[in-house]
């Protein structure tokens, strides 16, 4: 069988399919049905398969939101297909397109860190400023319908929130319900302070004796004087 060689590959007089690499030769398969010419042309389009894989995976990362951890495992499935591929062509090039890829993954992953690091702080901040306003109004309100319109405003304004660091978001939660249950006990107080008030006006009421019917009204000041005769 006689032989052919490419820059990046070879197939021996034994049918012996090679490609080069920076570490040296590597045996990526064996040819006996056909010219050498074929057998490089066979392991070239598996080269080429490869590469057309890691040009996709690159578009992606570079126009797409695709995940830093979705990336970096396909990074990692390339690279061991590169280095176990049956293919003939520029290995080292794809393994060093796939490592400046996971340079990138890396910067974007401390982009994302640092943008859910923002995002949990912004979210504490706001949920800080709505308990402090539950607090407030739990201690000051005396407008109790609109205060307590208000401080259901507030728990949905929580609810819609992001959510921040399990930690300090549990005891920001643990003052705003000590918020809301103080503001109803006031609320509570106050109304049963008037009703309390209503009870003790009706039984004063209830208990002062009557006015007999048709008695005379007590004049106040001088009586009148009779006119004195001519």
């Amino acid at each position: 069988m006689s032989t052919a060689s490419e820059a990046w590959g070879r197939v021996a007089d034994d049918g012996t399919v090679y490609v080069r690499t920076a570490e040296g030769e590597r045996v990526v398969g064996s040819w006996q049905a056909g010219s050498p010419d074929e057998a490089l042309a066979f392991f070239q389009r598996k080269f080429a398969s490869l590469e057309t894989e890691i040009s996709l995976l690159e578009q992606r990362i570079a126009t797409t939101d695709l995940s830093p951890a979705h990336a970096q495992s396909s990074i990692k499935r390339l690279l061991g297909a590169v280095a176990e591929a049956h293919a003939v062509g520029d290995l080292d090039g794809l393994h060093t397109r796939l490592e400046a890829m996971t340079g990138l993954v890396d910067h974007r992953r401390e982009e994302h860190k640092a943008a859910r690091e923002q995002a949990r702080s912004q979210a504490l901040e706001t949920k800080e400023h709505i308990v402090a306003e539950a607090e407030r109004i739990a201690a000051e309100a005396t407008h109790w319908k609109i205060s307590g319109e208000r401080m259901r405003q507030l728990l949905e304004e929580w609810k819609s929130a992001p959510r921040g660091d399990r930690a300090t978001e549990t005891a920001l939660w643990k003052r705003l319900s000590a918020a809301r249950n103080a503001f109803t006990k006031r609320r509570k107080a106050y109304f049963a302070g008037l009703e309390e008030e209503r009870e003790e006006a009706r039984q004063r009421k209830e208990s002062s004796p009557p006015r007999p019917r048709g008695s005379p009204r007590r004049r106040t000041g001088d009586p009148r004087r009779p006119r004195s005769a001519s």
